[in-house]
């Protein structure tokens, strides 16, 4: 439902996205947080008449996921060449929390691809749930000898004319762009990307550590699931994931459904970074939740035993995770609630430079989540449109 009038969430516990609040309340009208503020003072506030009251009897207000790094959900997906499917998948992740998302595309052929960037720009503003922030190209100028379940074939040397039709294709909607910093050029597509406001990420590649810092010099400063198809560390060459532990500066997509990454070492990482530099992503296929069908992913056969494996080599595929298990998962893991909330919502809007998302505050978007301490999702709101999930929520 949607509503023009006020609405009031209180006797909730909120995490704003950098902090936690007990006993508070959220005020939103039409898109967006209009104040937060304690139960004492709900108690003694005069509120329009029209004001709706939604008693969340101790559950949390979080803001809402936003997932950078997706390729399908409950078996749509951005490589189908629909629209449809890309709607589809907007309106399947409100279940899981999602407010926005980056629907991301693997390396294709060059035809294939721009015909998949054009069914996802066709999709935007069309949404009836999650909100399609833009585009994530993963590939294709991205290493061979680092592929995971990329095809060689799709790939392409650096190419800024190519990149050109892309954003074409795109209307100028690519947020974010997975490369290989080592290949030949690629100092002259990051500086294009630059001028373009595209945030580039280091991901599938061979780097070496020194080219790793070349690539940090032109603002390659994020990676691609940090660890999973990318250089290793080593006492005398540190390697792409070397330098993400070695530079502060550097930012990270982490998968926590712990096949991907062991938990001990999401641990370590926040040891060694700052906690604003790491992202929850889910690199979720159209597979994850499918109800029925065979799975198919990305063109292949691919089987579930916790993360999806390619049948015909038994080379991770990709992760069954939703945002909501991700953040349940890391607190499994050893981090604070609100460690795993920021890291699902304020890190990213920060890195991908949506300053309007990612915080319970005012002035910023009513794109919320409601969960209990069983991790349940109550309601997901989407630019204040209410979702709702459950039953009516348990104290956290």
């Amino acid at each position: 439902m949607f509503m023009s009038s006020e609405i009031c969430l209180h006797n909730a516990t909120v995490l704003t996205g950098y902090s936690v609040m007990k006993n508070c309340a959220v005020l939103i009208k039409n898109y967006k947080i209009i104040d937060v503020f304690n139960e004492a003072r709900f108690a003694s506030k005069k509120f329009k008449d029209d004001v709706k009251f939604i008693d969340l009897q101790g559950a949390c207000i979080a803001p809402g996921f936003i997932d950078t790094h997706i390729h399908g959900i409950e078996g749509h997906g951005t490589d189908d060449q629909s629209p449809d499917s890309i709607l589809k998948m907007s309106e399947s992740l409100t279940k899981y929390g999602v407010t926005s998302f980056i629907p991301t595309l693997y390396s294709a052929p060059r035809d294939k691809m721009i015909k998949d960037i054009k069914s996802i720009t066709a999709a935007m503003g069309k949404e009836k749930g999650a909100k399609i922030l833009g585009i994530h190209l993963e590939g294709p100028f991205i290493s061979p000898s680092r592929l995971g379940v990329q095809s060689a074939e799709s790939l392409s040397p650096v190419d800024i004319s190519l990149m050109d039709e892309f954003l074409a294709a795109a209307e100028g909607h690519i947020i974010n762009m997975t490369v290989a910093p080592e290949l030949k050029n690629m100092r002259e597509l990051a500086l294009y990307c630059i001028s373009k406001g595209i945030v580039l990420q280091a991901g599938h590649t061979n780097a070496t550590y020194e080219q790793m810092v070349e690539g940090m010099q032109v603002r390659i400063l994020h990676t691609t699931h940090l660890f999973n198809a990318m250089s290793r560390m080593h006492h005398r060459d540190p390697g792409a994931v070397g330098a993400v532990f070695i530079h502060p500066e550097m930012s990270c997509e982490l998968i926590a459904d712990g096949i991907h990454i062991n938990p001990e070492f999401i641990k370590f990482l926040l040891r060694c970074k700052p906690l604003d530099k790491l992202v929850l992503v889910t690199d979720s296929l159209k597979t994850t939740k499918q109800p029925s069908g065979p799975l198919i992913a990305n063109g292949d056969e691919v089987y579930l035993d916790k993360c999806f494996y390619r049948k015909s080599d038994n080379v991770i595929a990709g992760s069954a995770l939703t945002m909501i298990e991700g953040v349940k998962n890391l607190v499994s893991f050893g981090l604070t609630l609100d460690q795993a909330v920021q890291m699902a919502s304020a890190n990213p809007a920060k890195i991908m430079r949506r300053e309007h998302l990612g915080l319970v505050a005012p002035g910023y978007d009513a794109d919320l989540v409601v969960f209990d301490k069983d991790f349940n999702i109550h309601y997901t709101i989407v630019k204040g449109q209410i979702f709702k999930q459950g039953k009516t929520p348990c104290a956290f």
